[in-house]
């Protein structure tokens, strides 16, 4: 699915990006990097598509979602994690 067409489904899923990356608890800059190749993965298209066409028969799928208590992936590697990890062996 093109970027635009990702875009135009969140429009009818009446979501902004930020919110809808928040919902499914992935990186705002990860779908933003989807910009600059044109396309979005099948896992968001699809997500995007299921929202539009829930909010079109009106089922608040903002709630459903919430209610999966999803929790976001963070990396456990590089720069972050390691000063995390540094912290938290101080505070030990």
């Amino acid at each position: 699915m093109t970027f635009v067409d990702f875009k135009k489904l969140l429009l009818d899923a009446e979501i902004s990006l930020p919110k809808f990356a928040q919902l499914i608890k992935v990186s705002e800059k990860n779908i933003q990097a989807c910009k600059k190749k044109g396309e979005v993965p099948n896992s968001i298209a699809v997500n995007a598509k299921c929202f539009a066409l829930l909010n079109s028969m009106g089922i608040n799928y903002t709630d459903e979602i919430n209610s999966l208590e999803l929790i976001k992936k963070s990396k456990k590697s590089g720069f972050a994690s390691k000063s995390n990890e540094k912290k938290s062996n101080d505070d030990n």
